[in-house]
């Protein structure tokens, strides 16, 4: 089980450990956002900070329905006790997890200040 905590925004944030293939580690608070199908985002100087491989371009959908080009990273991070390779696109914002990584996971919060996030493994049938 994964746990985080609903902020003073309203927002249902998770702390996730990311890094990069050289083994150089940050524990980030990123705030779940079911509207973006990707991975995780990060900001260019996080991306910088850890030294993160560029692998790819991609374009994806707005909330407005708009579409933007994304820089697309290689990171490492630990979900749910084990290692994963996944893409993080770079995006101006505060860190953001998306669907693909909550993919197989029941997602439960508390929406109240201080609120409790749990994230669980699906059961496989």
């Amino acid at each position: 089980m994964i746990q985080g905590v609903v902020n003073s925004r309203c927002e249902a944030t998770l702390p996730v450990v990311i890094g990069n293939t050289g083994g150089h580690k940050q524990v980030i608070d990123a705030v779940i956002d079911t509207g973006f199908n990707g991975f995780l985002t990060l900001p260019s100087i996080m991306i910088s900070d850890l030294s993160l491989p560029w692998s790819a371009s991609d374009i994806g959908s707005l909330g407005d329905g708009s579409e933007a080009l994304f820089d697309l990273y290689a990171a490492t991070i630990i979900w749910d006790g084990q290692y994963h390779e996944i893409d993080v696109a770079e995006s101006e914002t505060e860190p953001l997890i998306g669907m693909a990584l909550l993919y197989g996971y029941r997602l439960q919060i508390d929406v109240t200040e201080g609120g409790i996030v749990r994230i669980e493994a699906l059961q496989s049938p």
